[in-house]
């Protein structure tokens, strides 16, 4: 029985998160199961404006500091083979995974 699954991928490391992504792509590729993506997801940008002086005093001059979320997404028709080499794969902390199944 195929099984569609989406896998979404989130992390704010980009590295990390490309590397998951390609070891998910080449295992399903290797089992001849159909897979679109990974499809880049608009990033978001997260921003924290604070105020370079420790005091109230002198010029208002801020540091803006941004931490970037970046997003893939994958697409995999799949048998049930599959899905569990995808499951073993090793996924770092700072990514997190979200697997949905559809029949």
């Amino acid at each position: 029985m195929t099984q569609t699954a989406r896998i979404k991928l989130v992390s704010p490391m980009y590295e990390r998160l490309e590397q998951v992504s390609n070891e998910i792509r080449d295992i399903a590729q290797k089992t001849g199961a159909k897979v679109s993506g990974p499809i880049p997801l608009p990033t978001k940008k997260l921003e924290i404006p604070t105020r370079k002086s420790p005091c109230g005093d002198g010029s208002e001059t801020f540091h803006k500091f941004q931490m970037r979320i970046h997003k893939r997404l994958i697409n995999i028709a799949a048998d049930d083979r599959t899905l569990r080499q995808i499951m073993r794969v090793q996924v770092p902390d700072s990514v997190h995974i979200e697997i949905e199944l559809k029949t």
